[in-house]
């Protein structure tokens, strides 16, 4: 969910519906014949070898280091977007022989813009196109993939889940857990114009904030993005569709979990001291005068909240765009952008692909920002926690000595 946005234009509706249109049509249509076919090799040949990068010798590898997905996940993500960008006239989108760039040239190009978060001119010239070039195609590859990947990102039905949970409680012990929530700032310059105190953030940087909930295999099944970084992330967290839909009771309202003692557990998600403890979100106990039982379950909660927290690191390592200073975006465009990359790191998931090594986030994905506390407590929500406690201290007390 993001801040509502403005009416289009006539012009924008206009063209939108051409889009529409276009995306309509039954039949893919065929790629021009003279089109740059040859890419990988002219780009292999020009970017093999760079000074002080270290680059993989081996092609396979080299090809996730420069676009962070394997060439099959390459051509699957060329076949989700196919239609859309031959469909729409080229508008000039030719190389430096007159050619005009395929499709899969085209999803290259802007998966490494994405990917190393290098100005237009230099990832152009990696390429043999211009910076408008680049700019044009980016753009297009981000609306079509926004559109055609949605299904890879979005709230699991109650058998995956089930499924979820089963994991979290296995790996954590944590029962009818769904999840972990996290956010992090996508820092920014603004024209002068639009510089305002609302997205000027705590480190007096301009910044989008993105909140996220993953699942146990650091997938994304929520995002919110488009609200400035001045917010505060218990604020974000209230003004997110997440939110309300909890509050109505139309989330994380699935089974009920019977624990010991006749004491019930609900759906929740974990999240760390910026998240007010809710019924459905867990926090940690603050870190004075704790018990040994209290410590435990601050570790158990820890590990169970850093899937998050890995995930924004991944995101934003993969896809170095987001963890660059945006150099004056659109800020009604960004939010697509964001929301890209995030479907670009759950297809990696899903496709079952490793990423490089070197491309994680060392430290945490908000460097330089001091954590938020937020103070809210709910009744309801510190008996859940407490029940949480207690589960965790009597499965630790039955298990057999080592």
């Amino acid at each position: 969910m993001a801040p509502p946005k403005k009416s289009k234009s006539k012009k924008t509706k206009k063209n939108s519906k051409k889009l529409k249109k276009n995306k309509s049509s039954s039949g893919v249509p065929t790629e021009p014949k003279s089109t740059d076919s040859d890419w990988w090799d002219s780009f292999w040949a020009k970017n093999s070898s760079t000074p002080g990068v270290t680059i993989p010798s081996n092609e396979e590898e080299a090809f996730k280091y420069f676009f962070r997905v394997s060439k099959k996940t390459f051509d699957y993500i060329c076949s989700l977007v196919r239609e859309d960008l031959v469909s729409r006239p080229p508008s000039g989108l030719i190389n430096i022989e007159g050619r005009l760039l395929s499709v899969e040239k085209q999803v290259a190009i802007a998966l490494r813009r994405l990917a190393s978060g290098e100005s237009q001119v230099s990832v152009g010239a990696s390429f043999g196109v211009g910076q408008s070039t680049v700019s044009q195609v980016t753009w297009r590859f981000i609306e079509a993939l926004e559109e055609r990947a949605k299904y890879h990102l979005k709230w699991p039905d109650s058998n995956r889940m089930e499924e979820i949970k089963s994991n979290f409680e296995t790996s954590f012990g944590l029962p009818n857990c769904c999840g972990a929530i996290d956010a992090t700032h996508i820092i920014m310059t603004l024209p002068a114009v639009q510089t305002s105190d609302d997205w000027c953030d705590q480190e007096n940087n301009y910044s989008m904030l993105v909140q996220g909930i993953v699942d146990h295999e650091m997938r994304f099944i929520d995002i919110v993005t488009g609200w400035p970084g001045g917010m505060s992330v218990s604020r974000l967290l209230k003004c997110s569709g997440f939110f309300k839909l909890c509050e109505a009771d139309q989330r994380l309202n699935g089974n009920v979990r019977a624990l010991s003692a006749g004491v019930e557990l609900r759906e929740f998600i974990v999240g760390g001291a910026a998240y007010p403890l809710l019924p459905w979100l867990i926090t940690p106990y603050e870190n004075n005068g704790l018990s040994a039982s209290m410590s435990t379950f601050n570790s158990v909660h820890e590990a169970t909240r850093m899937l998050a927290v890995k995930a924004f690191l991944q995101l934003k390592g993969g896809w170095r765009i987001l963890n660059k200073v945006m150099w004056r975006p659109d800020k009604r465009k960004l939010p697509s952008i964001i929301l890209v990359c995030c479907l670009l790191h759950n297809i990696i998931i899903d496709n079952g692909d490793q990423l490089h090594p070197d491309v994680t986030l060392s430290g945490h994905h908000d460097s330089g920002y001091g954590e938020q506390c937020c103070k809210q407590v709910d009744s309801l929500g510190r008996t859940m926690r407490e029940n949480l406690d207690k589960h965790l201290q009597h499965n630790k007390n039955k298990a057999p000595a080592k």
